[in-house]
């Protein structure tokens, strides 16, 4: 089994919309049974916090609930349980790194690092357009399937 934890600053907006959109496409590829994903935040900010509702909705405008979620922090324990730790952004990819001591087994990555246009996963927080974040975070799961696969 792949065990994958998507990571994001505050664990409302873009890991837990990875989350979802991973577990759906697991879904419907029949391969459920092969993974287990999470997700969770590099910060404090907003531990115990539903997903922020524009991003909650976002979901639901596919099709996909994140009823009972709530943002979890990261930690170091986390490096040795999950088979791949993967970023939205670079910043995140940095706090990510001092959390678990490092990534010697290279582990960390970003999510768009999965397409043909690498970089960072827009942040909703800031640029209030979740349809953005939508299409970086659709690519970048699609992407990081078809690599399990």
């Amino acid at each position: 089994m792949k065990r994958i934890l998507f990571v994001c600053h505050g664990n409302i907006c873009r890991s837990p919309m990875a989350e979802f959109v991973m577990k759906d496409l697991v879904k419907k590829a029949g391969r459920e049974q092969d993974f287990y994903i999470e997700s969770a935040a590099t910060s404090t900010e907003e531990l115990g916090n539903p997903v922020y509702p524009p991003a909650r909705q976002k979901l639901a405008e596919h099709g996909l609930s994140c009823k009972g979620k709530t943002a979890r922090q990261m930690t170091r324990r986390d490096y040795g349980e999950f088979d791949l730790l993967v970023g939205m952004d670079t910043w995140n990819i940095r706090n990510m790194e001092r959390i678990s001591g490092g990534d010697p087994q290279h582990k960390i990555h970003r999510l768009l690092d999965y397409t043909r246009r690498p970089g960072d996963v827009a942040d909703p927080w800031y640029t209030g357009n979740f349809e953005a974040t939508w299409r970086d975070v659709s690519e970048g799961c699609q992407a990081l399937l078809e690599e399990l696969t």
